[in-house]
């Protein structure tokens, strides 16, 4: 392929994969706000509570993609070096970060699963009162078929499944924890987990999952370990490509501006000796 051919090629990739990502981000961004705005987030009584809520999260990530992609995505289309400078410096800072996360998540691999229980018993205590925290809880349950960290009876650790609590839910479990939470397989059956905590192994094993979720979560990750690390290493690979592309292209940038400097003083001097 010719050399500028391959310039081009080169540019064409950092400027697709800019204007992809900056599509993501800006989705991302979106869907933060939303849930930010949907759950009245900015509200006076809850703007306390904003620090720990999830869709921040989601906001702050959207935010950054898509504005790192933009800069970075204008700065090749327009050869601004002063953007590709600052994109390729915080790209690198970022794949630097994530190395050095791999290698704490290795080194602490032993203590992920207390890290793991903690979040797991945090989220149960605020069930009620955390939407997000709610609809990842449950989606753990079900999705892997479970019910509360260790046991079904940790959810004696929320106040409304409690069995001193007064309300209906006592000695409860949420329904994301049955074997069958639809009534005649249609209709979402919220009861199917009151009295679960009574329940003994072997009565309770027909009606909700008796596994914790933490013992599914690690055997979730050692099966998919393969595609972990594969999808870990794509990312790190494409990031690392895109700081090669990067400096290439800022390389032709310098290259073609002291060429065309070269030829104004060219010009300029053979047009003094006429």
């Amino acid at each position: 392929i010719p050399s500028s051919w391959r310039d081009y090629i080169l540019k064409c990739l950092l400027v697709t994969s800019n204007l992809l990502f900056t599509v993501l981000g800006l989705v991302t961004l979106v869907v933060g706000l939303w849930g930010l705005i949907n759950k009245e987030s900015f509200a006076q009584e809850k703007i306390s509570g904003i620090r720990t809520d999830p869709m921040l999260l989601f906001t702050f990530l959207g935010f950054i993609l898509a504005l790192l992609s933009l800069m970075g995505c204008v700065g090749a289309l327009r050869e601004n070096m002063c953007l590709l400078r600052t994109f390729s410096a915080v790209v690198l800072v970022l794949v630097v970060a994530q190395v050095l996360a791999v290698v704490v998540l290795y080194s602490l691999q032993g203590q992920i699963e207390d890290y793991l229980r903690s979040g797991m018993l945090a989220a149960m205590v605020r069930y009620q009162n955390d939407l997000d925290l709610r609809f990842i809880t449950d989606e753990i349950q079900m999705g892997l078929q479970c019910c509360g960290a260790d046991t079904y009876r940790d959810w004696g650790i929320n106040v409304y499944f409690n069995c001193s609590a007064p309300g209906v839910q006592a000695c409860g479990v949420p329904p994301s924890c049955c074997i069958d939470p639809l009534e005649n397989g249609t209709v979402w059956n919220s009861q199917c987990g009151v009295g679960a905590q009574k329940l003994d192994e072997f009565s309770a094993q027909s009606v909700i999952f008796l596994g914790g979720c933490m013992g599914s979560i690690s055997r979730w990750i050692e099966q998919h370990s393969g595609v972990i690390v594969t999808v870990v290493i794509i990312l790190l690979g494409v990031q690392i490509l895109t700081l090669f592309i990067t400096a290439h292209l800022l390389q032709k940038i310098r290259w073609s501006r002291r060429m065309r400097k070269h030829k104004q003083h060219r010009y300029f001097f053979s047009y003094k000796e006429r």
